[in-house]
């Protein structure tokens, strides 16, 4: 059985990514088949590509995906052949039309979740999840700055707060965008095109400060962020869509308040299985009881990677973004 794969041989641009047929054998023991209806398409695969997070090319790219289980190895125990199912997980390859892959990071998928849904939600709402709930502790009541609030994650992030009463002020670059993150649930969107989005939160927040940051933007977004926080606040880092953060001074975290700051990662939080299972469960949970609806707004055929790459990288979309198989 061949599939067809999208690869980078060398890192650089969107043309980069190459349509490739590969062989696929059989699943070993852990391992199953999964044949994809969907592909998610997330900031991490361009950082994979140009070689901010680097691997051994060449290599396949993509980390996120939903289909059909239509085999599985030795000592697999929670899915089957014909099992619906869905992932965010290591090693990268969910550009393809079929994989085979290590079952444990593989999780069966609700039949109230559908499968565009799915490879649209995995990677993006179990960050989510861990951001609002093993990172610090958040309950009803306390206010989240969310930056690239109409995005895939962004989006995911202002229903999440409204299910559980947390005020979020949202950031975007145009009123539709700042729309879009109002009627997802955000209590307040800073065009950051026209405000100064610091000098606003204060305002938002009668000079308090929010108690949290989740900053997936990076470079461009930091430093201001650090002083939209209340004393004791937590910055999260969680990406860099503007490009890298330069080095931080522990001094300046003090001065502004003693500051918590993390850099996270969700591969960190789902290396434990049956931790990357329980997200998954609070997640698909979240959709089935309607606390969330996912946005998929782009769609492109899987041949046509390099153009969802050149969208996402120009901020020119809005929600979710998949490949279709």
């Amino acid at each position: 059985m061949k599939a067809r794969t999208i690869v980078i041989e060398e890192t650089g641009g969107p043309e980069k990514l190459k349509l490739v047929e590969r062989e696929l054998g059989e699943p070993g023991p852990g391992e199953i088949l999964i044949r994809h209806a969907a592909c998610g398409v997330n900031f991490i695969d361009v950082y994979h590509r140009t070689g901010l997070y680097p691997m051994e090319l060449p290599a396949a790219i993509g980390m996120e995906g939903a289909g059909t289980v239509e085999a599985v190895g030795a000592g697999v125990e929670h899915l089957k052949p014909g099992d619906r199912a869905a992932y965010a997980a290591q090693p990268p390859g969910a550009y393809c039309d079929a994989r085979i892959m290590p079952a444990s990071h593989v999780c069966p998928l609700p039949d109230g979740v559908t499968f565009e849904d799915a490879a649209a939600l995995m990677l993006k709402g179990m960050t989510v999840e861990y951001m609002f709930h093993r990172t610090t502790p958040l309950s009803a009541g306390d206010t989240v700055l969310f930056h690239a609030a109409a995005g895939g994650v962004g989006t995911i992030a202002c229903q999440w707060a409204k299910s559980e009463g947390i005020t979020l002020i949202g950031t975007a670059g145009s009123e539709e965008k700042c729309r879009m993150a109002l009627e997802n649930g955000a209590s307040h969107c800073i065009n950051y095109r026209t405000e100064d989005f610091k000098e606003r939160v204060r305002e938002l927040t009668g000079g308090r400060g929010v108690d949290v940051v989740m900053d997936g933007v990076g470079k461009d977004t930091f430093a201001d962020s650090l002083d939209c926080l209340r004393p004791l606040g937590m910055m999260i880092s969680f990406g860099n869509a503007s490009g890298p953060v330069p080095p931080v001074s522990l001094l300046d975290l003090a001065a502004k308040g003693s500051l918590k700051l993390t850099r996270s990662t969700l591969f960190t939080h789902i290396a434990d299985a049956d931790t990357c299972q329980a997200m998954a469960r609070h997640v698909f949970d979240k959709v089935v009881a309607g606390d969330i609806h996912v946005r998929v707004d782009q769609r492109f055929p899987l041949e046509q990677a390099g153009e969802a790459h050149r969208a996402l990288e120009a901020r020119k979309t809005t929600g979710s973004t998949i490949l279709e198989p």
